[in-house]
C-alpha cells in the first residue's frame, strides 16, 4: 500500500468517486489507500457535498507552508510599502485567493483578482501580473477577458499608453446588481413555467413559489446595495474622523 501525501490527482479521483456515490472504502480501494486516509481528506475539506479536489490541494499546501521554517529573507528583495510584513502579505494573499476559489472563481481569476485588490494603487499592467504572479501573458490575458466579461474589472491606459487593469471602488456594488439581474431573470423563467405547466397543479406551485422567494431575494440585494453603496467609497481618514466624534 502506498505511502505518502495525497497527490492531486488522487484528490481528483476522490471528487470523482464523491460525484459517483462511491462509499469512501470503496474510494481507498480503488487509490490502494487506507479508508481512514480519504475519510479524514473529505471531511476536513468541505465534507462529501462540498469537497473539491482544487480547494483541498490548496488548502494542504498551504497548510504544508505553515508548518516549514521561515526562509531567510531575501536580502535582495524590494520592500514592503508601509512596513508591512512580506510573509504575512502571502499568506493573506493565499487565503483570499482560496476564499475567492471556494466562491466559484476559478483558480488564475482568482489570483489576479487577489494581486489588483491588494495593491494601494489597484492597477496592475500586464507584465505586472506575470511577474507577480509567474504565469504566462496568455494566462493573464484570459484572467483579465474573464474578470472584464463579470465586470469585475476595466481596462484602461496609463500616461506612457501601457494598459492597465483597475478595480474600482464600485466594483462590488455592480456585482451583486449583476447577481440581483441574473435572479431576477431566473424568476422570470420559473414564473414562464406557471402557464406552460397549467396553474395550480403542484409542478406549478412549486415554481411559483421559487418566483416569488427569488424576486423577495432580488430586491432585498438591489435595495441592500443601494443602502450601503457609500461605504464602497469612505476614506479612512472619514472613518477615523467619524469615531472621534462618537467619542
Amino acid at each position: 500500500m502506498p505511502g505518502g501525501r495525497l497527490t492531486q490527482h488522487d484528490r481528483q479521483q476522490i471528487a470523482l468517486g464523491l460525484a459517483d456515490g462511491l462509499a469512501y472504502a470503496e474510494i481507498a480501494r480503488r487509490l490502494d489507500r487506507p479508508t481512514s486516509t480519504v475519510t479524514r481528506e473529505v471531511m476536513r475539506n468541505g465534507g462529501p457535498n462540498g469537497y473539491r479536489a482544487d480547494l483541498a490541494h490548496r488548502a494542504t499546501e498551504q497548510r504544508t507552508q505553515r508548518r516549514r521554517p521561515a526562509a531567510p529573507r531575501d536580502p535582495n528583495a524590494a520592500p514592503q510599502p508601509h512596513g508591512r510584513d512580506a510573509e504575512a502579505v502571502h499568506a493573506y494573499q493565499e487565503v483570499f485567493t482560496t476564499v475567492l476559489m471556494a466562491a466559484g472563481t476559478p483558480k488564475m481569476m482568482a489570483r489576479v483578482m487577489t494581486c489588483l485588490y491588494t495593491t494601494d494603487e489597484g492597477s496592475l499592467s500586464s507584465s505586472d501580473l506575470v511577474e507577480r504572479l509567474q504565469v504566462s501573458p496568455a494566462s493573464i490575458s484570459k484572467a483579465i477577458a474573464f474578470l472584464e466579461a463579470q465586470g469585475l474589472v476595466r481596462r484602461d491606459r496609463d500616461e506612457r499608453r501601457r494598459e492597465r487593469y483597475f478595480v474600482d471602488d464600485d466594483v462590488w456594488y455592480q456585482s451583486m446588481m449583476a447577481s440581483a439581474r441574473s435572479t431576477i431573470q431566473l424568476s422570470e423563467t420559473a414564473r414562464d413555467g406557471v402557464d406552460v405547466l397549467g396553474a395550480g397543479t403542484p409542478a406549478a406551485v412549486r415554481l411559483e413559489n421559487i418566483a416569488r422567494f427569488l424576486d423577495f431575494v432580488s430586491e432585498s440585494i438591489e435595495r441592500a446595495a443601494e443602502q450601503a453603496r457609500d461605504i464602497l467609497h469612505v476614506r479612512p481618514e472619514t472613518v477615523a474622523a467619524a469615531s472621534a466624534d462618537t467619542d
